[in-house]
């Protein structure tokens, strides 16, 4: 099964729940709300919302409970890239393609659009209407995004990668960091998804297996990438990490090294799935497209 055409259906219809959420919001800080939506919906693959709808598909859960968990997410997805792309933090100029959102307003309306936008996650978190079987869950969907975005997820990994830069750290280090860092995000989409269509705690400990799987095979091919892609087709300046002394997964293993690495989280992430009482054809189809993406 082919995960692209899914992925498209679901990326217009989170496209447009976000821009119907930024457009429901007042008008008294006309740029601000403008920085919020240049940085929310300038494009991206809207991959931690793909995850959250291709669970619900497969559990045939109600798409309202998903769209508010999708939403949510990506609005926390979209304030760490802007923040991310800050003078103080990566100092990047393009994303997507496009200038950064610093760039395409100011430095102050950036980090006040990150902040208004990582609110808004957690305004639609607890808002927005579930049903009756998922209502029950809507703290623990709280309670699972405030920790993968905070301290002892994204954050915290953010931080670990700006102490790192610059110094010499162990592989271990390196997979600890980008466990928090981008594996966070990628594994509560998984978990809200699992939470919110009620599935059994074995169920749930099998996803968040993959989830921690995947997640860093993002990160190893966000890594080669890097090093092997040119900045036209990444969107973004191309050797930015090597340009920065960071420590990635090529550079403290060697490009082949790299790439086996990402090779052997790909199969443990099959074998997760597979482990699945469900038909899980459409996450197989993405998990393979993860470790073969170019950009």
């Amino acid at each position: 099964m082919d995960w692209r055409p899914s992925q498209q259906h679901y990326l217009q219809r989170i496209n447009q729940l976000l821009d119907h959420h930024i457009q429901s919001l007042p008008e008294h800080a006309p740029e601000l709300k403008q920085a919020m939506a240049y940085g929310l919906l300038m494009g991206g693959k809207r991959i931690r919302p793909f995850l959250i709808y291709a669970i619900g598909e497969a559990c045939q859960a109600d798409i309202n409970d998903l769209d508010v968990c999708a939403a949510a997410i990506e609005c926390i997805h979209a304030y760490s890239l802007i923040h991310d792309d800050l003078p103080a933090m990566d100092d990047d100029d393009l994303r997507r393609g496009h200038p950064t959102c610093h760039i395409a307003f100011n430095e102050a309306t950036a980090i006040l659009a990150g902040d208004a936008l990582q609110t808004l996650a957690f305004e639609i978190l607890t808002q927005q209407p579930l049903s009756a079987s998922a209502e029950p869950q809507r703290l623990a969907l709280i309670t699972e995004l405030a920790k993968a975005a905070g301290y002892q997820g994204m954050c915290g990994g953010q931080a670990m990668d700006l102490a790192s830069t610059d110094k010499q750290i162990t592989i271990e280090q390196l997979r600890e960091l980008h466990h928090k860092k981008t594996g966070a995000l990628i594994k509560a989409a998984l978990n809200m998804a699992a939470l919110v269509t009620n599935q059994p705690l074995a169920q749930q400990k099998i996803i968040a297996e993959y989830a921690d799987a995947i997640g860093l095979a993002f990160q190893v091919q966000d890594d080669i990438l890097d090093v092997v892609a040119d900045t036209e087709t990444l969107g973004k300046p191309q050797g930015s990490d090597q340009l920065a002394n960071k420590s990635t997964y090529p550079s403290l293993l060697g490009l082949q090294n790299a790439r086996n690495e990402a090779l052997s989280l790909y199969n443990q992430a099959l074998q997760a799935l597979h482990a699945l009482p469900y038909n899980t054809q459409l996450l197989q189809s993405f998990t393979a497209y993860i470790i073969q993406r170019d950009h």
